[in-house]
């Protein structure tokens, strides 16, 4: 089964690429190497969803907004490949906006590597670090960028 019929299986869509609000691009490619921009999640209204992770927001809903960065991921490796069928996931990088005491940043970043495992099966399986950070661009809730390879 083909990456993108495991998506509509999931009921899943990939959503529309937005435009980067600062001075970067979506992503940069170097041969067969492409580096995603790090990613919020968006609602399909295109706002984001935002808090502080452990005060505002569950690790479960945060699991849920990774989960949906981990779709406009996809997207961009879509973009950056021509299809998700052609790339294998290297390695995430998941920045969690936490109270300082939070300590489940790992189950939160599993949104996204639940998702990539889940649509691309074993190139779905990465190296990855899951981390807490103080503050977020816009407050969101989480950020995840990756690096892909193209098969």
């Amino acid at each position: 089964m083909s990456a993108e019929d495991k998506l509509k299986a999931l009921g899943l869509t990939l959503p529309q690429m937005p435009s980067p609000i600062a001075n970067y691009v979506r992503f940069k490619r170097v041969g067969d190497v492409v580096y995603l921009s790090g990613q919020g999640p968006r609602k399909p209204d295109g706002s984001n969803h935002t808090g502080k992770v452990g005060r505002d927001v569950g690790w479960e809903e945060a699991y849920e907004h990774a989960k949906l960065t981990g779709l406009g991921l996809l997207a961009a490796m879509q973009e950056a490949a021509g299809s998700i069928d052609k790339v294998e996931v290297v390695k995430v990088l998941g920045m969690v906006n936490a109270v300082p005491d939070f300590a489940d940043h790992p189950k939160v970043i599993n949104g996204c590597s639940d998702l990539f495992v889940a649509v691309l099966g074993d190139n779905g399986r990465h190296a990855r670090s899951a981390v807490g950070m103080g503050s977020l661009p816009n407050n969101i809730t989480v950020e995840i960028e990756a690096i892909i390879r193209v098969l």
